[in-house]
């Protein structure tokens, strides 16, 4: 009886100990939902739907790809010895990284707002029915500009999770319920086979935005700040902070996986190949009629419009990072919080309102934009990575928490394989 009691006493103690751990986790869900964005939806069903699983190896090694950068750089905030940021790291990789690292995330955060502001305002019009897209898009960002910075937007983007959640469970459930050939999923993620081209986008493109889509590039840099605002440092915070990012990482592959297949298994075999928000709501509304295409949209709006808010917020604290380096007279006047620099709010507003120029009607479709841009920041992603290769494994930084061989051999693999679907899809353009 004693024994049995001490067991039952051990299991609750473990039970009490995994709730409370997963209470603590939020920087990771949070990054990785900011990562995803629509990117993940939108090439997880263009890819499916265009390609069947073919290219399912490269949504698993983009997924790793993604743990191995995020964890290096999250532990990094956590771990490192000078006490630096992220990209206080980078510059003692080289004095360049600074004004690299700035320029991409203003450009990044211009770029990938775009098509994130274009989408939920479509999605809106699509579940009201009233009103003209682009006037949507421009009502989210003027309400936009009165949330960012406040604590109502906290509530906001908890409403943002539920409905994200809706949509993630439709999509699971409908990916069960399609009954997915397991041994073509097999074959496509161990296969590392490039089909023919088909549909409206080319498979380099796709691969290529499928890079940029779930390996993360500049989106990568918002998970340490995230980690910094929990004030996690220190080695008690290594395993909280590295079961916290393969959290949120378990939450991403759900996600990415649930609508590949449905792309693949309800999409593709309907002859629907997705070149617009409505293309994807198909695979809802096939099945469980208007109602699954209201959750689709609900579902989209709100990774949408979370997503906007959190890189209106984000990127402008690795542009402040960067400028303090460049110039670090101006942390001396505007202390270490990058809020309190009056460049922020102004980054923070170009990066929220610039991009409406996107949803102006005549401009390219939402999809059309994700796969573009979701592509070009994958360019970015040999910077990042070989940066982070010297970085991880210089001593004077990282002492004994260095990366491992396991990490240098996927850093290593990261550039190569960017850079060959790079090379690839400019040798298209040309060819073409």
């Amino acid at each position: 009886m004693t024994v049995n009691s001490d067991n039952h006493a051990t299991a609750s103690t473990k039970k009490r100990r995994l709730l409370s751990s997963i209470r603590d986790f939020g920087p990771g869900i949070i990054a990785v939902l900011a990562m995803m964005g629509a990117g993940d939806l939108v090439t997880a069903s263009v890819s499916g739907s265009n390609y069947g699983y073919s290219l399912m190896w490269l949504l698993v090694a983009s997924l790793l790809i993604r743990f191995v950068i995020v964890n290096i750089m999250g532990r990094y905030q956590v771990l490192n010895l000078k006490g630096q940021s992220i990209v206080e790291g980078y510059n003692d990789v080289s004095r360049f990284y600074p004004w690299a690292i700035g320029i991409a995330a203003l450009i990044s955060g211009h770029l990938l707002n775009g098509y994130m502001i274009r989408g939920a305002g479509e999605a809106v019009a699509k579940i009201v029915t009233i009103g003209d897209p682009f006037l949507w898009s421009c009502i989210l960002v003027l309400a936009s500009v009165f949330v960012i910075g406040r604590n109502v937007y906290n509530t906001i983007e908890k409403g943002m999770k539920v409905l994200l959640a809706m949509m993630t469970v439709a999509f699971l459930g409908l990916a069960i319920y399609s009954v997915p050939d397991i041994g073509g999923l097999i074959r496509g993620t161990i296969g590392f086979g490039i089909p023919d081209n088909t549909g409206a986008f080319g498979v380099f493109a796709v691969a290529l935005s499928l890079i940029g889509a779930v390996a993360g590039s500049m989106a990568n840099f918002l998970y340490p700040y995230y980690v910094r605002d929990k004030g996690w440092k220190g080695a008690a915070f290594k395993k909280l902070q590295r079961n916290d990012i393969l959290f949120g990482i378990s939450a991403a592959i759900v996600i990415s996986l649930s609508i590949w297949v449905v792309g693949a298994e309800i999409l593709r075999p309907n002859g629907i190949q997705v070149s617009s928000l409505d293309d994807i709501s198909q695979a809802l509304t096939i099945h469980l009629g208007s109602v699954g295409g209201v959750i689709f949209y609900l579902g989209a709006f709100g990774i949408l419009y979370s997503s906007v808010v959190g890189f209106a917020n984000g990127f402008p604290k690795v542009i402040i990072d960067c400028l303090h380096i460049v110039r670090p007279q101006r942390r001396e006047q505007y202390g270490s919080k990058f809020e309190n620099d009056p460049l922020f709010k102004w980054f923070s507003l170009f990066i929220l309102i610039s991009p409406v120029l996107w949803s102006v009607p005549g401009m390219p479709g939402f999809v059309t934009m994700a796969v573009f841009v979701t592509g070009l920041q994958a360019i970015i992603v040999p910077l990042v990575a070989i940066g982070l290769l010297i970085l991880a494994n210089k001593s004077s930084n990282f002492g004994k928490h260095r990366a491992n061989l396991f990490e240098n051999i996927i850093l290593v693999a990261t550039t190569l394989l960017t850079i060959w679907v790079t090379v690839q899809v400019i040798v298209g353009w040309f060819a073409g």
